[in-house]
């Protein structure tokens, strides 16, 4: 699986992402800056947490305009599956790629801790690691994680399988129906405010974020 991560400055995660990519892969995936237009061609493109811009207007909004996320458009259009993670989140519901948008936590404070997450389908190249219902466990590091849209939008969302993960036993950070993360009307873009690439290894608190990236190699393989 070839696959390539936007850097922006401020990305956080963006090496992480390459453990996580590299393990379940066996390659290194291509490190493309933000201000780049052209991108190599590659099986899956990674928009990775952070701060982009210091989160300067509200989260996302200036990471948005970089030239890079116009190519990722584009490529998206025609099918290219994109994952966009925390801030690579915000920043996918910025260019319009995923509806709604992220707001400031409920409790208006960083949330840094683990968290339960539920798998609602694993018919997904994203989920296809996983069991339909399953739970586990991943950390989320964010202060705009609170997932919001109008109620057309989620009651669309729920109707066509777009919830892809939600949070079991807490919120944190006040989303709507609990939504952790969601797709496109395709299925081949995600959004997930939790961070996957950040349970890979068990010396780090746990594994489940294997499935994920297991499951990306096997359908895009």
């Amino acid at each position: 699986m070839k696959s390539a991560i936007i850097v922006f400055p401020g990305s956080n995660r963006d090496r992480d992402m390459v453990m996580a990519l590299r393990q379940a892969s066996g390659s290194d995936p291509a490190m493309v800056w933000h201000k780049e237009t052209e991108l190599p061609d590659v099986d899956i493109i990674v928009v990775p947490g952070g701060f982009s811009y210091g989160d300067y207007l509200r989260a996302g909004a200036m990471g948005a305009l970089s030239p890079a996320m116009r190519t990722v458009r584009e490529r998206a259009d025609r099918g290219v599956p994109v994952l966009g993670v925390c801030n690579g989140f915000q920043i996918l519901t910025e260019i319009g790629l995923l509806p709604g948008a992220l707001m400031r936590n409920a409790g208006l404070k960083f949330v840094c801790k683990t968290v339960q997450l539920k798998v609602e389908s694993a018919q997904t190249l994203f989920t296809s690691g996983y069991s339909d219902g399953q739970v586990i466990t991943v950390p989320v590091a964010h202060n705009d994680g609170n997932y919001f849209a109008d109620a057309a939008t989620l009651d669309r969302l729920e109707d066509r399988g777009q919830v892809a993960f939600r949070y079991v036993g807490s919120n944190p950070n006040g989303s709507q129906r609990d939504i952790a993360g969601i797709y496109n009307d395709t299925k081949t873009v995600l959004g997930l405010m939790p961070h996957p690439e950040n349970a890979i290894e068990a010396l780090h608190g746990g594994t489940d974020g294997r499935g994920l990236f297991d499951g990306l190699v096997r359908s895009l393989h």
